[in-house]
């Protein structure tokens, strides 16, 4: 084949040779004029050379079954003009395409950025990315923006779209640019440029219209595709994070391909809202966080706390049942532990500050480890005693930043339902093929039936960020890999997102709108065993190290509760919810009888309320009703006279008289079954 020409591979597995220059939008025009015009950016990844098909099309195979990034091999997205230099696999990516959608919100924050600066010539640019919901470009302004001028911003960018100006790529040496940027006082792009090209090096920009950009890109060919935006909010945020440094302002919105994808996302956002746990704390009377006693710090009410026991309840009594030993561990820790454990080292800006005592100084504990591992070693082992599973229900305590903290979902105190696993190197795999097995038990027993996994592992090139040898870390990966593919469960490897300690499992639920939580998580250790010199006698007389597996499943009973709330949307299944049913006698005649029906219930171990005010009957079913209680049973003379109630249920509604005896059952049965609905 000529130098001048490329191989180009499309998805069906079919090679075209190409001029070297051919853009992807050549390519797509050679195939369809339709499909030229629908297609919005490309993916590339260099071709691998004929020796190695064999090899590569293992590792691809392998890669598709695990869900492994793609980024280690050579794979990135590209400007549909930009030209095609090498033998490349390439696929054209149409709206339909989740990357897409971010190249288009990425465009519209460019888009956005033009209309600023053409109503406000005097603002600096700082950077625009995608996010999972949109975009936001931050910006130095001395005068903040208002709601006024956020809806000058949105009509601008209609004009700008409207013009349907082309996106074009240039490159240019970076000292040029750096000159251009520092003569013109943007200092947020000259820290750009500083920060991510070396000396030398050219620089690329993205130009659309009179607007110009430093940007890597890609970008949709024209502003005409940003056809679905708009302009959502602007909060504050100090130039890298810094409080000392000045005062930027973030400019939210979010784009979509088309208005019907950005109707439903603002449906969506409507529906979260509506969800939102600490509203719903608030009006179920589940939790509180009082400013006196400081933030992120939570009070659980009766009802939340009746949640809760129930939520702890199950999770003891499954503990139990799978092995595990129930253990209690101090709140304050001697810092001397901390530092043999390296919590005091790895760990010390997430921990509280010491506290001087009379015989040493000690720490609150941000993790239960280092007790469980302590009471290991209180008596001598033997590979007979292996393995050894330790549960807690322990309440943990984390310093996070002021401005992190969000309702239970992120807090500084919270009960973390904690295990450790000390076992022989033979029994690691099936502990960990149990802790996963027991994971997707939690899930399913609490209403959640999708689940994502990623394996994090360590980025061997930062060292100095973990403990250990290589050869442990790659075995300790190699376990958790076999122990997910011989489960048949689909997972993305992480480099770079392991503990200090050791490669971990992160399973992510899924909730009923679609949104991914991290929730469990199961980590292999082989630091901690090393560093408290821990034993067992093995077979032979001698003495062995056994390996250490954490695993929390809840991930923290608050953060979970939290999640609950908002996926059932305060509607809690019977089992769950803090009040079960609600007893409303039409009048004060039938108070007796709904006495006697509220004592059968509760000796059936039901939880139930009356409400024995003197208020009309359709009050007391509105209250229970915005309480969301499971069942209201209505009671008058028809009732009492034939020891039946009259059942209203959740979400149904009226469903008529039904014996006493009859409802019993039911009730008793949905709670004692568990069922995640009512």
């Amino acid at each position: 084949m000529s130098e001048q020409m490329i191989k180009i591979q499309l998805p069906d597995g079919s090679v075209r040779e190409v001029p070297r220059g051919t853009t992807a939008f050549d390519v797509a025009t050679s195939i369809s004029p339709r499909l030229a015009a629908a297609v919005v950016v490309a993916r590339i990844r260099p071709l691998r050379a004929t020796a190695n098909t064999e090899q590569a099309a293992a590792e691809e195979q392998a890669s598709e079954a695990s869900m492994y990034s793609a980024s280690s091999n050579g794979e990135r997205l590209v400007d549909l003009a930009a030209p095609l230099n090498e033998d490349v696999a390439l696929e054209l990516l149409k709206e339909s395409d989740e990357a897409a959608l971010r190249v288009v919100r990425h465009s519209a924050a460019h888009v956005m950025a033009t209309a600023i600066l053409e109503l406000f010539p005097e603002t600096k640019l700082g950077h625009g990315p995608a996010t999972d919901s949109g975009f936001f470009y931050d910006v130095y302004r001395e005068t903040p923006f208002s709601e006024a001028d956020l809806a000058e911003i949105e009509k601008r960018m209609a004009d700008v779209v409207a013009r349907d100006e082309k996106f074009t790529r240039e490159e240019e040496p970076r000292e040029k640019g750096l000159a251009e940027y520092e003569k013109n006082g943007d200092f947020m792009k000259v820290h750009f440029i500083e920060r991510f090209t070396k000396p030398g090096e050219e620089i690329s920009l993205y130009k659309n219209g009179n607007f110009t950009d430093f940007c890597r890109g890609p970008h949709v060919p024209s502003t005409g595709r940003v056809k679905a935006f708009k302009v959502t909010s602007v909060a504050g945020a100090y130039w890298l994070g810094n409080e000392k440094n000045q005062q930027l302002q973030r400019v939210y919105g979010t784009a979509f391909f088309n208005t019907k994808d950005m109707d439903a996302h603002f449906k969506r956002l409507e529906e979260i809202k509506a969800r939102d746990h600490r509203v719903l704390g608030k009006q179920l009377d589940l939790f509180s966080i009082q400013e006196v006693a400081g933030a992120g710090l939570i009070f659980w009410h009766p009802k939340g706390g009746l949640i809760r026991k129930t939520m702890e309840d199950w999770m003891r009594e499954e503990c139990i049942r799978r092995g595990y030993q129930m253990v209690f561990t101090p709140h304050i820790m001697r810092r001397e532990l901390w530092k043999i454990s390296g919590h005091d080292g790895y760990y010390a800006e997430n921990m509280y500050p010491p506290m001087e005592l009379d015989d040493a100084e000690y720490r609150l504990k941000p993790m239960n480890c280092p007790g469980h591992i302590l009471i290991y070693k209180n008596s001598p082992k033997s590979y007979r005693d292996l393995p050894q599973r330790y549960a807690e229900l322990g309440n943990v305590y984390r310093y996070e930043r002021s401005g992190t903290m969000h309702g239970l979902l992120r807090v500084r105190g919270f009960t973390q339902d904690d295990a450790h696993i000390f076992c022989t190197p033979e029994q690691i795999e099936s502990e960990i093929a149990a802790c996963v097995e027991f994971a997707e038990s939690v899930l399913h027993s609490f209403g959640f039936n999708e689940f994502k996994v990623e394996l994090s592992t360590w980025d061997p090139k930062d060292r100095k960020s973990y403990v250990g040898s290589a050869e442990h870390w790659e075995g300790a990966a190699a376990s958790l890999k076999k122990v997910l593919s011989a489960k048949g469960i689909a997972f993305r490897e992480i480099p770079g997102e392991a503990a200090f300690y050791g490669p971990k499992i992160d399973i992510k639920l899924v909730d009923v709108l679609g949104r991914l939580w991290q929730l469990s998580t199961v980590q292999f250790d082989f630091n901690l065993p090393q560093r408290f010199e821990l034993e067992y006698t093995g077979e032979d007389g001698e003495k062995h190290r056994p390996v250490m597996v954490h695993r929390a499943l809840f991930g923290s009973v608050e953060r979970f509760f939290g999640v609950l709330i908002e996926h059932y949307a305060g509607a809690f299944p019977m089992w769950l919810a803090p009040m079960q049913i609600g007893i409303v006698p039409i009048s004060e005649k039938h108070l007796d009888y709904a006495n006697a029906v509220k004592a059968k219930l509760e000796a059936a171990g039901l939880r139930v309320e009356l409400d024995a005010r003197n208020e009309k009957m359709n009050a007391k079913i509105r209250e229970f009703t915005l309480q969301k209680v499971p069942f209201v049973l209505v009671m008058g003379d028809k009732e009492a006279a034939s020891e039946a109630v009259s059942v209203r249920t959740r979400g149904k509604g009226d469903e008529g008289s039904t014996p006493l005896a009859s409802f019993i059952e039911r009730a008793t049965t949905l709670v004692n079954d568990r069922k995640p609905t009512l």
